[in-house]
């Protein structure tokens, strides 16, 4: 074989016909599993991409940029009227590359459903745009290897962990840091002691930075926290954050004095848990979150936080696909570490105390 690998190829390869290919790019779930993978395996091997449409076969350029983005809705701000206040993590991350993709003439297809598996996710991308972002470990290293070989393609969040996607253009913020400096300032400026930090069972590499930076405040502090966060939920989703705080409240022993997020959404559900319970915050316990969103400020009290950029994520993220595809594909990787800061509001009992930026770009 020579030149661009084809349908054909892919079909050859596996025993299939090019009917099935299409099938397992197009619709996984009407193809047998074993069948799928023999297919994804050969394209794999073969440096296989799928084609979009006859413009972008014809020019090599389709004029779009895709952001691969696992659908993390949460049901419990369906019923938010305010539609800004309503917008989480990927929502802002969306606004912010779509806008950037707009400014340099760009539109942004969104492949965010995880129905299908992480290969599906990228066949709904892979050439039907010039370049996209993806999650950090939402897709399997060797598609990103094959996919990176075609087009550009950038890393979203956490650090680059798999030395073999060193290449690959990286932008993420300083979540250790950041969690550093608001547990930090609930030992230092508020002397307390009992913290309890409430994490995520999957391996985000986001929220175990965000630990290393508690743990790593705590034990500075003298304060013994342990090897792994107080409780690890399912989910990010308010109920998740509802349901951590009534474990921790009803947990055998002294309550902490602080619950401490891994993310705003979790934390806006433990406020409401406690109102529930009659818990008073920030008096009888102490809460925070991470992000930013618009909703932590708008809570009652007002959410702590570590504010990220989220909208400004999206956006360096629409600009590195552009600048590579403008550049020679041979040069160096870029790695961006956006800066955040700390939102001091009154669930830890300071008001609207203003805000301080750490990390550098």
């Amino acid at each position: 074989m020579s030149g661009t690998p084809t349908v054909y190829d892919v079909a050859e390869r596996s025993g299939v016909s090019i009917a099935t290919v299409s099938r397992v790019y197009r619709n996984p779930d009407s193809v047998r599993a074993a069948t799928r993978e023999r297919v994804l395996a050969a394209a794999r091997e073969l440096g296989y991409v799928p084609s979009g449409n006859a413009r972008g076969l014809a020019s090599r350029s389709t004029g779009v940029l895709g952001l691969c983005f696992p659908d993390y809705a949460d049901p419990d701000t369906a019923d938010i009227e305010d539609d800004d206040a309503a917008m989480l993590y990927s929502d802002q991350i969306i606004r912010g590359m779509e806008r950037a993709a707009r400014r340099h003439g760009y539109a942004l297809l969104i492949a965010a459903s995880l129905e299908g598996g992480p290969e599906s996710l990228v066949a709904k991308v892979a050439g039907r745009v010039d370049g996209f972002a993806v999650l950090a470990r939402t897709v399997p290293t060797e598609e990103l290897e094959v996919i990176s070989r075609r087009q550009p393609v950038v890393m979203l969040a956490g650090p680059r962990a798999d030395p073999s996607l060193d290449h690959l253009d990286h932008v993420e913020v300083a979540n250790e840091d950041g969690q550093y400096e608001l547990t930090r300032h609930l030992l230092d400026d508020h002397g307390l002691r009992r913290l309890a930090y409430v994490g995520v069972d999957d391996t985000s590499p986001d929220v175990e930075a965000r630990f290393r930076g508690f743990r790593r405040a705590c034990t500075e502090a003298g304060v013994d926290t342990g090897a792994k966060p107080a409780l690890r939920m399912p989910m990010m989703t308010q109920a998740e954050g509802a349901r951590a705080a009534d474990l921790l409240c009803e947990a055998s022993g002294e309550r902490p004095e602080a619950f401490v997020f891994a993310n705003d959404q979790m934390a806006v559900g433990a406020l409401q848990a406690l109102e529930r319970r009659g818990v008073r915050v920030p008096d009888e316990v102490v809460v925070t979150g991470f992000d930013g969103i618009p909703l932590s400020r708008i809570v009652r009290p007002s959410l702590t936080t570590v504010r990220q950029p989220m909208v400004r994520l999206g956006e360096a993220a629409a600009e590195l696909l552009i600048r590579r595809l403008g550049e020679e594909s041979s040069a160096e990787p870029v790695s961006l570490v956006l800066p955040v800061n700390l939102a001091r509001r009154a669930s830890c009992g300071c008001g609207d105390a203003g805000a301080g930026t750490f990390g550098a770009v």
